[in-house]
C-alpha cells in the first residue's frame, strides 16, 4: 500500500497531490475517495482495547508488527474519518517504529486539515495520530 520510500515523502505527495485542487470541498470529496479504498477491516478487531478514545465516530485500530516495520489496520463508520485514516496510514503505514515516531505531522498545516476540519473531527484526527504515535514508541527499540 506505501507507495513512498520515507513518511516525510509521504507527506510531500499528499501536499503536491492537494494542490491540484481549488477548493475546499474537492479536498473533502478526495479524502472520502481515500477512505472508500481501505482495506477490509474484520469484525473480530472491532473490540475495546482497538477502538480509539477521542473520536466522535466510531474508529478501531489494529496493528502488527514484521521485523522493523509496523504495519496498521484501521476502521471508521464515518466517510470523512475514513478518509482521514487513509491519510495517516498513506503517512505512517508499513514503517519502523522508529521512523514513525521520529516524523512530525507537518500534513497537518500542509494540507490545512487544521484549519478545515471541525473541532471534533480536528480531535478525532489527533486522537488517532496519538494511538500511532503511542504504538509506535511502545514498539520502537530503545535509542
Amino acid at each position: 500500500m506505501t507507495t513512498e520510500a520515507t513518511a516525510e515523502q509521504a507527506q510531500q505527495a499528499l501536499r503536491e497531490e492537494f494542490e491540484m485542487f481549488d477548493n475546499w470541498m474537492d479536498r473533502y470529496q478526495y479524502i472520502i475517495d481515500m477512505g472508500k479504498q481501505l482495506p477490509a477491516f474484520p469484525e473480530e478487531w472491532k473490540t475495546p482495547e482497538r477502538k480509539i478514545q477521542g473520536c466522535q465516530s466510531n474508529v478501531w485500530i489494529h496493528h502488527r508488527r514484521d521485523g522493523e516495520v509496523l504495519h496498521f489496520d484501521a476502521v471508521s463508520d464515518a466517510a470523512i474519518v475514513s478518509g482521514l485514516i487513509a491519510v495517516l496510514l498513506r503517512i505512517y503505514n508499513d514503517r519502523p517504529a522508529g521512523e514513525i515516531r521520529d516524523t512530525s505531522p507537518h500534513f497537518l498545516e500542509d494540507l490545512g486539515l487544521d484549519k478545515h476540519l471541525s473541532p471534533t473531527r480536528s480531535n478525532g484526527l489527533h486522537a488517532m495520530l496519538g494511538k500511532i504515535y503511542e504504538i509506535a514508541a511502545e514498539e520502537a527499540p530503545s535509542t
